[in-house]
């Protein structure tokens, strides 16, 4: 029995292939599609022009591409239908290659753009790796395909599966940012409601005969000025909070902050 993992996978084991196809490509296509999204709602850094959107639809219709060729490379084995599988298996390689390609330079573009944020460097190198590493691994895998060299093809078969691996994780960089942004969203608003709970009231003078209020609505101070001065002596009397009644010359009122 041959050591690729098509072989391996098209016989007793062949359930378990199909379902492990469809959950990575699945969940990775749900990674572009969440880095889009959390880019639209600001909590990671925008794409700051049309040409990154651009290249971000791109980026997710090659994936889905390539989903489509490994899930029915699983489906279509290799030893009941072995033309159709390696057209499948080239579909899939193809796809996320080229995905790769798109995200690779819409983060070169965003890099350039957010010189502050190192992830969006260390993120590009990754993946430009991937695109180097991968695209000459399936050089060689269809020479040896195609030259029926069993043992060599099937060793560069199972390092590209490791390598397309870090790849999906790879994505946990992209997305990491996301969460530390928002745990300091959630501090800076606790600061916030804490100052502003610490800040004392505001006062509001509403004009002659009113009262003057606070802003939390818990002090009220009415000051009355009752409007018989007595223009003769020019003094007139003003009633304090406390009922007692004062005089006092005929300056304007000032209000006070209490």
């Amino acid at each position: 029995m041959n050591s690729y993992i098509s072989d391996i996978g098209a016989q007793s084991l062949k359930p378990l292939f199909i379902v492990g196809c469809c959950i990575t490509t699945i969940f990775l296509d749900l990674s572009f599609v969440a880095e889009r999204w959390l880019r639209h709602r600001g909590a990671l850094e925008r794409n700051t022009s049309t040409a990154q959107r651009v290249l971000v639809v791109l980026s997710i219709i090659c994936a889905l591409v390539g989903t489509f060729g490994l899930i029915l490379l699983s489906i279509f084995d290799t030893l009941r239908y072995p033309s159709i599988h390696r057209l499948f298996l080239l579909l899939f390689m193809l796809g996320y290659v080229l995905s790769a390609i798109f995200v690779c330079w819409e983060y070169q573009r965003l890099g350039v753009r957010y010189r502050q944020h190192r992830v969006l460097r260390l993120s590009f190198w990754i993946k430009l790796a991937f695109i180097i590493v991968e695209f000459a691994l399936a050089i060689g895998f269809g020479y040896c395909l195609y030259r029926e060299i069993t043992s060599a093809g099937a060793i560069l078969e199972w390092v590209i599966s490791l390598i397309f691996t870090f790849y999906v994780g790879s994505f946990i960089v992209d997305l990491l940012p996301a969460t530390r942004r928002k745990h300091r969203d959630c501090q800076h608003t606790d600061v916030d409601m804490g100052r502003q709970e610490l800040a004392p009231p505001a006062m509001t003078y509403h004009g002659e005969g009113q009262s003057a209020t606070s802003s939390d609505h818990r002090l009220t101070y009415n000051t009355h000025i009752p409007p018989d001065r007595h223009a003769a002596n020019g003094s007139y009397n003003r009633t304090q909070p406390n009922g007692y009644s004062t005089s006092g010359s005929s300056q304007p009122f000032e209000s006070r902050n209490v």
